[in-house]
């Protein structure tokens, strides 16, 4: 499988090198690292070379590095059910870069792409209809930024006043911010059935050591 997914990546890269910035093989699986303004027509020509034949989008995500210049890898996979192949496109971007859609070639993009948009705020030019997906209309932020706070800017409640949902600025009582870093089982002050002989157990052998 490495052999015949090394001569895969030699192929693509010899015929598409101005789009191939690097490329390695693990796990049974083909990374390549692409430039964005290369992206597209490099996922058009994998999908139409007979050597390639990608035909199926897997999924679309990305990984939020927040401390590079370039701050996400956006990345694609793609299967080819004809040669019994995986491919991984990776392509690092910016924070303001905008990236071409692949909605054309493939229309199964659309909701991924919103996906991404949603989770971590990349934008998709050419897209049919670039909105959030899965959070709300109102909802601020992108939630798989690794700078979001995990309690979110907002909570959502009804009210009973109002009869209907609200959405109110978190607020976190003091105690809900002290961390102790105990795990849940330490600390407990009740006992569990059965402790007792434990304990039992525990004195008798002091008491005999005495």
């Amino acid at each position: 499988m490495t052999d015949s997914l090394n001569q895969l990546g030699a192929h693509i890269e010899q015929l598409r090198p101005d789009a191939i910035l690097g490329r390695q093989v693990a796990m049974d699986e083909l990374t390549l690292d692409v430039s964005l303004t290369h992206l597209l027509p490099l996922v058009e020509f994998l999908k139409a070379d007979s050597s390639c034949k990608f035909s199926t989008l897997i999924d679309i995500t990305a990984v939020d590095h927040p401390e590079r210049p370039k701050r996400f890898d956006l990345v694609y996979h793609f299967l080819s059910m004809y040669q019994n192949h995986r491919v991984r496109l990776r392509v690092a971007i910016r924070e303001d870069d905008m990236v071409p859609s692949i909605t054309g070639p493939h229309p199964s993009a659309n909701w991924f792409e919103r996906e991404v948009f949603d989770m971590f705020g990349i934008l998709f030019t050419g897209h049919p209809d670039l909105r959030r997906l899965l959070t709300d209309y109102g909802f601020r932020g992108f939630p798989l930024r690794k700078d979001f706070p995990t309690t979110g800017y907002t909570e959502v409640r009804y009210d009973e006043e109002q009869k209907r949902v609200v959405y109110e600025p978190v607020s976190l009582v003091q105690e809900y911010r002290q961390f102790d870093f105990m795990s849940p089982w330490e600390g407990a002050e009740y006992i569990l059935p059965g402790d007792e002989k434990t304990t039992a157990d525990g004195q008798a052998s002091k008491e005999k050591a005495k």
